[in-house]
């Protein structure tokens, strides 16, 4: 079964920055459509950056120019850097997967796999 794990939050001060990791299990995800989402306390989970799979790259308005998502297929891990961050990114940040063509990579419910999430917590 195909299984996600997320890794790499915690609590850091604005204007820091941190590295959240997604391995992902055997599998050729290298043909995976891969994203990062986030749920906000009292908010709705919403679609971060995601990564097609030919490379191509979005990102929400939100954390254009800080956020950056990678995929490195050798080592099946899934990576989100998050620069410059503010208290309103704070959030339980998640990874997903799907195998088939995703056409609104914001929406979650074009992801079939999920991973169980982790705590981003950013302080003023």
């Amino acid at each position: 079964q195909v299984q996600l794990q997320e890794s790499g939050g915690g609590s850091v001060q604005a204007g820091g920055s941190l590295r959240l990791s997604c391995e992902y299990s055997d599998y050729p995800y290298s043909t995976k459509n891969m994203a990062w989402f986030r749920r906000a306390p009292g908010k709705e989970r919403e679609g971060v950056a995601a990564v097609d799979r030919d490379g191509t790259t979005n990102y929400a308005d939100s954390v254009k120019g800080r956020f950056i998502i990678s995929k490195d297929n050798a080592k099946n891990t899934l990576y989100l850097q998050m620069n410059s961050l503010k208290p309103d990114d704070t959030a339980m940040y998640y990874c997903a997967a799907d195998q088939s063509t995703v056409r609104d990579w914001y929406e979650d419910y074009e992801y079939r796999i999920w991973g169980q999430g982790t705590q981003v917590t950013v302080s003023s």
